[in-house]
């Protein structure tokens, strides 16, 4: 999906607004983040940080590189960024609420 070619002549449907694709960035993070701390549980949080950057600067700059109708733009690496935090968060949450159950 980051990767995927941009669509330049498509018809922009009802729920289309301005900076849509920052929500998209950040939400495909959320998931990412959260399934990446599920898989890596006691991995420490600054290497967490330090993949998650890795791939959404990777990400960015394929994006630039491409040439597809996609842009590099510094604004879907900070929503990334937030979208793993706010997944590793979430992972966090559940983990203590299912700790506080047993």
């Amino acid at each position: 999906m980051l990767l995927r070619p941009s669509e330049v002549d498509r018809e922009k449907h009802w729920f289309e607004f301005h900076n849509l694709d920052k929500i998209v960035h950040f939400l495909i993070f959320v998931v990412l983040g959260f399934c990446y701390r599920v898989a890596f549980f006691k991995q420490k949080k600054w290497l967490f940080v330090v993949v998650m950057f890795i791939y959404a600067l990777f990400t960015e700059v394929a994006q630039g590189l491409m040439n597809m109708g996609r842009t590099m733009d510094f604004y879907d690496l900070l929503a990334d960024m937030m979208g793993a935090g706010f997944g590793c968060f979430l992972f966090w949450q559940i983990l203590s609420y299912i700790e506080k159950r047993k």
